[in-house]
């Protein structure tokens, strides 16, 4: 079974005939011992040091289908070497922008995105006040911006309403996390806090699977309906990533705070930003991996599959509902 590997150490890769070989360097240039990796059993990189690698390394790579993803000292994602996109097709490249050219049909897809998003949040809040978190004044308020969605008119009518509810979610992770953690209001670029960096490696970490799911499918990752398309990024993860954030990203936060498997050691505090350490980013991953990997009985197919497949699904659904075979309903959770 192929595996994701994520590399935290600057180093240099290169072809060792039919394996890889990566070689870590220290600050000061000197290289540690090299380790070998059969090229059969990756997925994907996920590069957070610095990656010295060439041109032959990268063509090895595209014609084995792997993806190398990158981020920057931050942890932001700035970009992904992706093989040459095999599957996409002609047929589905002109439906699917049609979808986004027809106001009304590009509106539709991106309510079906909000609304799912919507619902897993609330499922989140749900499942503390059944074991008695103080959290229905919240749940009451996003379930009234949810009765929006329906009626917005227009991509930005859908954005804001989108931005109210994430507005009034986040502050119930004060309530649902233990400890000395508080969450107090979003930041991003960078991060403020231990649950804002805890956020942003993990929604970076879901959107990069989302790329990788799509990317194994006919849908175009650039052509998207609720994010506004931009040219360097594939704004379609951004639309899928909405819906599995709340599953993937926020429950494995909460597990991690709450059973203390990560805890204010694993936070590097700098000026103004709050970023995960190694030994937090790797404690992080490794869960991750098990979360994603994890199996639940699909409702529908009657059997099971990991919650990385059913991001696949998710691509499925809406590829039949771009080429008219049936209706997009985006996977709401039901635990």
């Amino acid at each position: 079974m192929k595996k994701t590997y994520y590399l935290f150490n600057p180093g240099r890769m290169s072809r060792k005939d039919n394996t890889l070989k990566f070689t870590p360097v220290d600050e000061k240039g000197l290289e540690g011992a090299p380790k070998y990796i059969p090229v059969e059993g990756v997925s994907e990189f996920y590069c957070f040091g610095a990656l010295d690698a060439n041109s032959a390394l990268y063509n090895f790579l595209g014609k084995e289908q792997i993806a190398v993803h990158f981020f920057d000292y931050y942890e932001h994602y700035t970009g992904s070497f992706m093989p040459k996109e095999y599957l996409l097709a002609g047929k589905m490249q002109i439906e699917q922008t049609k979808r986004y050219t027809d106001k009304k049909k590009r509106l539709e897809i991106a309510r079906k995105f909000v609304s799912g998003a919507a619902f897993n949040m609330g499922k989140n809040l749900k499942y503390y006040i059944n074991r008695e978190k103080d959290l229905s004044a919240i749940l009451e308020t996003m379930e009234g911006y949810a009765m929006a969605i329906d009626h917005a008119t227009d991509i930005d009518e859908l954005m804001g309403i989108e931005g109210n509810i994430r507005q009034t979610y986040y502050p119930a992770f004060d309530t649902i996390i233990s400890g000395d953690f508080q969450m107090e209001n979003r930041s991003k670029c960078p991060p403020k806090n231990e649950i804002n960096a805890l956020i942003s490696f993990g929604n970076m970490l879901c959107y990069t699977l989302c790329l990788n799911q799509i990317y194994h499918t006919q849908l175009n990752p650039t052509i998207s309906f609720l994010h506004e398309p931009g040219y360097r990024r594939f704004s379609l993860a951004l639309d899928l990533a909405e819906i599995f954030k709340p599953l993937l990203v926020d429950r494995l936060i909460f597990r991690l705070l709450n059973k203390r498997e990560i805890q204010s050691k694993d936070f590097d505090h700098q000026l103004n930003a709050c970023l995960l350490k190694d030994g937090g980013r790797k404690t992080f991953v490794k869960a991750w991996e098990e979360r994603i990997n994890e199996t639940f009985k699909h409702p529908v197919l009657k059997r099971n599959v990991s919650y990385k497949h059913l991001v696949k699904l998710e691509c499925y659904k809406l590829t039949k509902h771009i080429l008219g075979m049936d209706e997009y309903k985006p996977f709401k959770a039901r635990w």
